[in-house]
């Protein structure tokens, strides 16, 4: 009786450095055959980047929608600081006022009094002009009703005073070009 025959067992190694004599269509044709899990590791490591590219898109837009509100809110805090700052400048405008009263109380100028209250005055209309405030010329000017709030028209004799103020019953200011209260002003009229 013969012996049985045993199989032929062929050995391939894969290993790059091993496969000096291999053909390169060999070497493509293996590499091209992968094991499932490998196919399935793939396709889970490609829908999770995709995840991952999603997310950083949906991030940056987000980010930029962040930044966008953050200068908005910049934008609206400091357009009401600069309201409030305006309501504060306008309330101490009375003061000014009062303090020119004051003065205009005593005609002849001479009593220690008036120094001391003009000094304030002066003062005060610095600490204006820190702020950026300063007083609206008024006399002698064409009436402006943007500038001006006119209470009374007055006569004149003189042709060019005809539609000019003639007289400052409370002082008009502004801070840069806007206006923070107009001049109460009395309009000279051609009689």
């Amino acid at each position: 009786m013969s012996e049985p025959e045993e199989p032929q067992v062929r050995v391939v190694d894969r290993r790059w450095w091993a496969q000096g004599d291999t053909s390169v269509d060999e070497r493509e044709q293996s590499s091209v055959r992968k094991p499932s899990y490998v196919e399935d590791l793939e396709r889970r490591l490609a829908d999770t980047t995709a995840q991952l590219q999603a997310m950083a898109v949906e991030h940056r837009r987000a980010l930029e929608e962040f930044e966008q509100a953050k200068g908005r809110i910049r934008r609206d805090v400091n357009r009401e600081a600069e309201r409030g700052k305006r309501a504060v400048l306008v309330e101490f405008l009375e003061v000014v006022d009062n303090l020119d009263r004051a003065i205009a109380a005593d005609p002849e100028r001479t009593s220690p009094l008036f120094r001391g209250v003009e000094l304030v005055r002066d003062q005060f209309i610095a600490k204006l002009d820190a702020f950026g405030v300063s007083r609206i010329a008024a006399v002698g000017e064409p009436f402006d009703a943007n500038r001006h709030d006119a209470v009374s028209m007055e006569p004149v004799a003189d042709p060019a005073q005809d539609g000019r103020v003639v007289r400052v019953l409370k002082e008009g200011y502004a801070i840069g070009d806007e206006l923070l209260r107009p001049a109460t002003v009395i309009v000279g009229t051609r009689a």
